[in-house]
Parts: C-alpha cells; structure tokens; sequence
C-alpha cells in the first residue's frame, strides 16, 4: 500500500476537522468563564490554575493537573501516538500505549463523547514544564555540574514545541488553550502586547501553530462603555495579537466560544471577501 495518499477536494471539504486556538487576554478578563459557552457533555476541563471558582457550578468533567509529566501525558492521552516519534521518545506508540494503560483505557473509550478540550492556561503549563526542566541533565553544566539556565530554557522551548504540536494534530478534536496577554514596552518605549509565557521559542512560535489566535479584551463604545469582545484579525486598531486561519470571522467578534466555533465551521465567504490585494482608496481633498 502506498504512503502517498491524495486527498480530493470533496474528501478534503467534507472531512471532519477539529479547531485549534489561543485565546488571550488581561488577568480578570473572564476568560475561563468561557466553559459557560460551552456544553458541558462534550467540554473537558484541564486544569492547571486552579481557576475553578469562576465556573463553579459548571457540569462538566474536569483533570486537575500540578505537574508537567502529567500534563505531557495528557496530551499524548488526547492526541494519540505520532507515528513519527520512536518508541522511546515522548508522544510515540510506546509512551501513548502507556499513558492508555494507567487511564483506563483510550481517551474515547474513557470520555466519549468530548470533542472539545479546554486548557487553562498555557501560562501555567509553560512554569510547569520550566521547572521539570531545571531537573533534568542538559539544565546542568558537564563541566561542573552547577545549574545551566541556558540548557534548561533550551529544554523548554524544545518540550513545549512538541507538546503543543501533539494537540494541534488532534484528530477531530477542538483544542483550546487559554493564557495571559501582557502590555509590554520595547527599548524605544513604543507599547507592544505578548502572550505571557516562559521562554521566547514558544511564544514566538506557538501563533503559527493554532488556527485561531483570538484575543479577549475591553473595548469602548463611543460613549465609553466598556464591554467584552474577541479580537480576531491580525490587522486591527489595537495593535493586538490575533489571526484567523477559516476566514469566518468579523475583526471583532461576542466574547462566546461556542457561537465562535459555530462559524467558524460555517459557510465559508468568497475568497474576494476574505483577502485583497490593493491598499485601499481614499477620496482626494
């Protein structure tokens, strides 16, 4: 059998496919609230905050996670084996055989059902994984021995990286990360935001990794009332992180994960509408 598969376009169309995002924003933003838009027979909960105050009351399943080899192996548990790791890397046919073993079974046959995952937040994962990572032996000098904070962020970067490209290729599942947006200033004072997370290599590239990079914030009316709303183009006013791989959605969209999701698999617009390619006109004086 071939290795090569092509894939038509009507097999590409219809196929089904999960979403994959970010969303950040400002501490108190309400941003785990978000399990509120969600049904909660089909949502599970990871839980790395302890958040849970703000959706207490809410129905849904929960893992409760303190520590990175757990958080790794729930991924690998949710994503499945990649069948290009080895059997003694991480995310490989041995680890996710294990993983299984220890849950009880598949994450379907133990959960069916969920088809969206909810991870709160990607802020704390990335402190998790830095401090497994000082304990291992590339964070520690071979010459003397003492601690080598450059080995240990090397370590995280690479860690992080495979596990966040683990939940990307989850097949049919929405995963969701969620995390802090900092307002930072660079070394001319001109203000910039950055999604709150230890190490560069996986903020810089964790945005070309998602689908969806949405950004959760106050905006005013014209009056000054505050209110919430999702930030979904990369090209708007804010200077915001954002972007929005489907095409489906408005620069500023209701802070409701659930009805965003909705259209995201919604029709899709003319490719007139989603992309131009000449700067735009301007009536002369």
């Amino acid at each position: 059998m071939s290795r090569f598969k092509i894939v038509t376009a009507d097999e590409r169309l219809t196929a089904p496919r999960g979403i994959k995002g970010v969303i950040h924003g400002p501490a108190g933003i309400g941003k785990t609230s978000l399990l509120w838009t969600l049904p909660h027979e089909s949502t599970l909960f990871v839980n790395l905050e302890a958040g849970e105050l703000a959706v207490q009351g809410w129905q849904g399943r929960e893992i409760r996670i303190r520590d990175w080899p757990t958080a790794r192996d729930t991924i690998a548990w949710i994503g499945g084996p990649n069948p290009a790791r080895r059997d003694d890397q991480t995310f490989g046919e041995a680890h996710y055989n294990a993983v299984c073993a220890e849950a009880g079974g598949t994450f379907n046959e133990v959960l069916p059902g969920v088809d969206t995952i909810f991870i709160d937040s990607i802020t704390v994962l990335s402190r998790l994984c830095l401090q497994w990572c000082k304990g291992q032996p590339e964070a520690f000098s071979e010459k003397t021995g003492r601690p080598d904070i450059r080995g240990a962020y090397g370590l995280l970067g690479q860690a992080m990286i495979e596990a966040l490209t683990h939940a990307q290729h989850t097949p049919n599942k929405n995963v969701w990360l969620v995390g802090l947006l900092d307002k930072k200033q660079d070394e001319f004072n001109r203000p910039y935001y950055a999604l709150q997370i230890e190490g560069s290599k996986t903020g810089l590239e964790l945005p070309g990794l998602v689908d969806e990079l949405v950004a959760m914030t106050e905006i005013r009316t014209d009056d000054g009332t505050p209110y919430r709303a999702f930030v979904c183009h990369a090209l708007n006013d804010m200077g915001l992180p954002a972007k929005d791989r489907s095409g489906r959605l408005d620069c500023i969209e209701e802070p409701h994960l659930g009805r965003l999701m909705e259209k995201i698999r919604g029709p899709a617009k003319p490719i007139a509408e989603r992309l131009t390619y000449s700067a735009p006109t301007t009536n002369a004086a």
